[in-house]
C-alpha cells in the first residue's frame, strides 16, 4: 500500500457497526386489568428509569434490560382492542404513559412510538387474519419497531418508498432496500416498514427482527434521543409471505386516525421532555443555585424573578400539557364513530395544536432552565443539557412551522390536510 493510499484511508468514515444483538425471545408480560393500573405502572417504572438517564445518555448506553422491564410490565400490550382480548387503552392513557416515562428518559420513552403507531396501522388497514396474528403476537410479548424513510438523496421526499418486493426464480416472495430513522427496531421482534410492491403500490411489509438478511446499524449519531437506536436498517432479499403485507394503498383515500395517533405520541414526547426539564431546574434551584448577589435573599428559591419565572414556565408545561391530553380525548370520541374525510380532518387539526404547544414548552423549558439556574447548572458532571439536547433534535422529528401552516390554512381556507403520519 503506498503512502498516499494511506492517507486517503484515515480520511474515510468508518463503517458503521452492526448491532449484532438481538432481543431476548418474546415472553408473556404481566396483564393489565386497568387504565389506571397502567398508569401507576408506568409511575414507578418511569421512578426507576430517571435514576440512570442521565448515565445512558451520557456514556450512550442502549437500554435493553429496561425494555425488558418496560415490556413484561404489560404497558406495550395496553392499546390491543379489546376484541382482540387486550385491554383497549384510551388515546388519553396512551399519551399520559409517554408523558410518564418521557420525563424520566425521553430517549428510553421514544422507543416504542413505532410500536404503537404500527399497532394503529394494524387496527385501521390490517386484515381481521393479520389482526388476529399480530395483536395475539403483542399479547405474548412481541415489540413492534419500524425502518423509517429513506435519509439519501434517491429518496425524493419522507414518504418515498425505496424497498421493493420482488419474487425470486422460485416464486419466493422477498423484500430488499435500505431504511433509516428506525427508533425501536434493533429492540422489536418484528419490524414493518413501507415498501412497494411488484407492481410498484404502496405496501407495509412485517419482516422479522431475526430474519436472515434484516441488518441493523448502531449509527444513530445525533447529539439528542441518544439511545434510541434510531439508526439505519438493511433488507437484503429477506423472505416473507403475502400474508406479511399489508396493502396500504387500498387506504390512501380511506379516513383514519393513524396519521393523528402517530403524532399524539410524538408530541407527548416533547410533553414529557419539558416536564422533565422543568423538575430537574426546580430541583437545582432549590437544592444548588445560589442567589444573585444584589438580590438581598437568602437562597435562590427566594428570588422574586426566579419565583415568577418558574411560574410563568410551569403554565406554558401545564397549557401545553392540558390541550394534549384534549387532543387525546377528542381521538377517543372520533373513535367511536364511523370516520370521514372532515373528522380526519379535525383530528388532525387538534393534534397540530398540541404539537406545537408541546415543542414550544419543551424547547422553552429545556433552553430556559439554564437561566433559572445559574451557572453550576453547565457543569458537565450534571449532563441537564440532554434536556435541550433532546427537546431540540426530538422536535425536529416534523418541522412545527408546518403545524403552523395546517392549522392557519384550515383556520381560514377550510383547507383538509393532507393525509399521513405526519398529519
Amino acid at each position: 500500500m503506498t503512502q498516499a493510499t494511506k492517507t486517503l484511508d484515515v480520511h474515510e468514515p468508518p463503517r458503521p457497526r452492526v448491532i449484532d444483538r438481538l432481543p431476548l425471545p418474546p415472553s408473556a408480560p404481566y396483564r393489565i386489568s386497568s387504565e389506571a393500573e397502567a398508569l401507576q405502572i408506568a409511575a414507578t417504572l418511569a421512578e426507576d428509569f430517571r435514576i440512570s438517564a442521565a448515565e445512558r445518555d451520557r456514556n450512550r448506553l442502549l437500554p435493553w434490560d429496561e425494555i425488558e422491564r418496560y415490556t413484561a410490565s404489560g404497558l406495550w400490550a395496553i392499546t390491543v382492542p379489546k376484541a382482540y382480548g387486550g385491554l383497549g387503552a384510551s388515546y388519553e392513557t396512551l399519551a399520559q404513559l409517554f408523558v410518564t416515562v418521557c420525563a424520566a428518559d425521553p430517549s428510553l420513552g421514544q422507543i416504542p412510538q413505532n410500536h404503537f403507531a404500527v399497532l394503529q396501522n394494524l387496527r385501521d388497514m390490517g386484515s381481521e387474519a393479520q389482526r388476529q396474528r399480530w395483536f395475539a403476537d403483542v399479547l405474548a410479548g412481541h415489540r413492534l419497531g419500524n425502518a423509517g424513510p429513506e435519509r439519501k438523496a434517491k429518496a425524493a421526499h419522507l414518504y418515498a418508498a425505496t424497498a421493493r418486493l420482488h419474487r425470486d426464480t422460485d416464486g419466493v416472495l422477498r423484500v430488499s432496500g435500505t431504511r433509516f430513522y428506525s427508533t425501536g427496531s434493533a429492540f422489536a421482534h418484528w419490524v414493518p416498514f413501507r415498501a412497494l410492491d411488484e407492481e410498484g403500490r404502496a405496501v407495509q411489509v412485517w419482516a422479522r427482527r431475526d430474519a436472515p438478511g434484516v441488518t441493523i446499524f448502531d449509527d444513530w449519531d445525533a447529539f439528542g434521543q441518544r439511545t434510541t437506536a434510531s439508526g439505519g436498517v438493511v433488507f437484503d432479499r429477506v423472505v416473507v409471505t403475502q400474508a406479511d403485507v399489508v396493502p396500504v394503498w387500498q387506504f390512501e383515500k380511506v379516513a383514519t386516525l393513524s396519521g393523528p395517533v402517530s403524532q399524539l405520541i410524538q408530541a407527548s414526547i416533547d410533553a414529557g421532555i419539558a416536564q422533565g426539564a422543568l423538575r430537574d431546574a426546580v430541583a437545582f434551584v432549590r437544592e444548588k443555585s445560589r442567589p444573585w448577589i444584589d438580590s438581598g435573599v437568602p437562597s435562590a428559591s427566594a428570588d422574586p424573578y426566579i419565583i415568577h419565572e418558574i411560574g410563568q414556565l410551569q403554565i406554558e408545561v401545564d397549557a401545553a400539557h392540558a390541550v394534549l391530553l384534549e387532543a387525546a380525548r377528542y381521538l377517543d370520541a372520533l373513535a367511536q364513530h364511523p370516520l370521514d374525510e372532515h373528522l380526519s380532518a379535525r383530528a388532525s387539526v387538534a393534534v397540530a395544536e398540541a404539537k406545537i404547544l408541546t415543542t414550544e414548552a419543551a424547547l422553552l423549558a429545556s433552553e430556559h432552565l439554564f437561566a433559572l439556574a445559574g451557572s453550576a447548572a453547565s457543569r458537565a458532571t450534571h449532563n441537564l443539557d440532554r434536556h435541550w439536547r433532546n427537546a431540540r433534535v426530538h422536535t425536529l422529528h416534523d418541522p412545527v412551522r408546518w403545524k403552523y401552516h395546517l392549522l392557519g390554512n384550515y383556520v381560514l381556507n377550510g383547507a383538509l390536510p393532507t393525509r399521513h403520519q405526519w398529519n
